[in-house]
């Protein structure tokens, strides 16, 4: 009930219509400083003006279908493509790469999965609730339900997400440190746009 209570009631356009500016205003800045300030510095203007903002309670808005907007309509991927200097139809997923910086999908999944396995208590197994062996028995046990507003939720989508990782970074969940550092040299290879992208590559 939580859950459901938390998407349906929050107003999370507002939400994005704060990022679309601050993003807006990092694009402002970065154009004004490219001339006297190297790419490092300019990645941290970015951050100090949205990623934290883009960061703030991710795990409850991320999978909001608000969320297209920031990277699809202006300002897009502006910010990235003036640090580097290239025009408006080169493709930014090598930028994302190069630059080290996660699209907002990637740090969604990034910090759900984080939120996840610290707090794995709240989950349990397959094999706990059914008792068959099968090759899933080790993944976290996903309820069932119809409702779109459940399964866009926290607790269901950090499951589904979860149980989607490659063995290799299950393997390592009792390693937060080394977890996250796999992690995130994943979502910087693949930067991925949108949700339905990280399902198929995983």
């Amino acid at each position: 009930m939580v859950h459901r209570c938390v998407i349906k009631t929050l107003p999370w356009n507002n939400r994005i219509d704060l990022l679309m500016k601050k993003l807006s205003l990092a694009c402002h800045i970065i154009r004004n400083a490219k001339t006297y300030m190297t790419v490092c510095s300019l990645k941290m203007i970015c951050h100090a003006f949205y990623n934290w903002a883009a960061c703030y309670r991710i795990i409850f808005w991320g999978n909001s279908s608000h969320c297209s907007t920031i990277f699809s309509i202006p300002p897009k991927k502006k910010a990235f493509r003036i640090m580097e200097g290239c025009g408006n139809r080169v493709s930014c997923i090598n930028l994302f790469k190069k630059l080290q910086i996660l699209p907002l999908t990637p740090q969604y999944i990034l910090s759900l999965l984080m939120s996840v396995v610290q707090n794995k208590n709240l989950f349990s197994t397959n094999i706990e609730n059914h008792n068959i062996d099968t090759r899933q028995r080790n993944n976290s046990y996903s309820p069932q339900t119809n409702l779109t507003i459940f399964q866009k939720a926290v607790y269901y989508s950090g499951i589904k997400i979860f149980n989607s990782l490659p063995l290799e970074f299950k393997n390592v969940v009792g390693n937060l440190k080394k977890f996250k550092i796999a992690l995130k040299q994943f979502l910087y290879t693949y930067s991925f746009y949108a949700l339905e992208e990280y399902f198929n590559q995983t």
